[in-house]
């Protein structure tokens, strides 16, 4: 593995927050916000950059502003970006990783709240919760009907199944190397093993910020395959009850 630069994270007196939690910032073609991401969340935590094939300054930037880089080419999905990135965690001894968005959508401010939560009760997940009042009138309306159609399918309400900014325990990440999901819906069949392995769940509220961001989402496309991926979970999770 070719590991371009060591970081190491630290809190206003210079003190590393948790030295064995690492921010995982997956990234594509976000040379725009990268450098501040990175810089911000450095003041917290090391840092660990996953390119995943961009076609800019993404790696270049990241690199300059202090964060280990990897790169994967060609493109192949945020979900690969994140085994890529947990790989690395498990191999060097992290216990967790925080991932978050290379776009400026994660305020990285908040990462102490999910450390908070960890070390106060140890949760295997745990997911920042948005506002979908606060998002765009579309993003509003896709993700408050994907709240919907998954809880359903989990048989038990999930407040938030797309948010990117999120704790992963070692032991959560070690179960995700065996998807076959390289997509945005790793992220969903994280909260699906995570509940099946009885493996502890929690949330907290995160800002909701949207800006000049650029989604990478293909509306048709992926809003067909959550459906598949809705209607296949809910199979599972009643196979799962009636086999109990």
């Amino acid at each position: 593995m070719n590991v371009q630069r060591n970081a190491s994270g630290s809190d206003k007196d210079g003190n590393s927050l948790n030295p064995k939690i690492l921010a995982l910032i997956p990234a594509f073609n976000e040379h725009e916000h990268i450098a501040s991401v990175v810089s911000k969340a450095l003041a917290f935590l090391p840092v660990l950059v996953v390119d995943d094939g961009s076609a800019d300054e993404t790696s270049r930037l990241a690199r300059e502003s202090g964060a280990i880089v990897l790169r994967q080419e060609p493109n192949q999905g945020k979900g690969a970006a994140m085994e890529r990135g947990f790989e690395y965690a498990l191999e060097n001894g992290f216990e967790a990783v925080i991932t978050l968005d290379g776009d400026g959508q994660h305020n990285p401010v908040e990462i102490p709240d999910f450390v908070d939560e960890y070390e106060q009760n140890q949760s295997d997940l745990i997911i920042g919760e948005r506002d979908f009042h606060l998002m765009p009138f579309v993003r509003m309306c896709s993700n408050t009907i994907g709240t919907w159609m998954f809880s359903w399918a989990m048989q038990q309400y999930v407040p938030d199944n797309q948010s990117g900014y999120r704790l992963i325990s070692a032991r959560l990440m070690k179960a995700m190397l065996s998807s076959h999901n390289h997509g945005f819906e790793f992220e969903v069949e994280m909260i699906l093993r995570c509940i099946f392995e009885k493996q502890k769940l929690s949330w907290i509220r995160i800002q909701t910020i949207y800006a000049d961001e650029h989604s990478h989402i293909q509306p048709i496309r992926h809003g067909w395959r959550f459906i598949l991926l809705t209607i296949s979970t809910r199979k599972i999770v009643c196979k799962n009850k009636s086999n109990m």
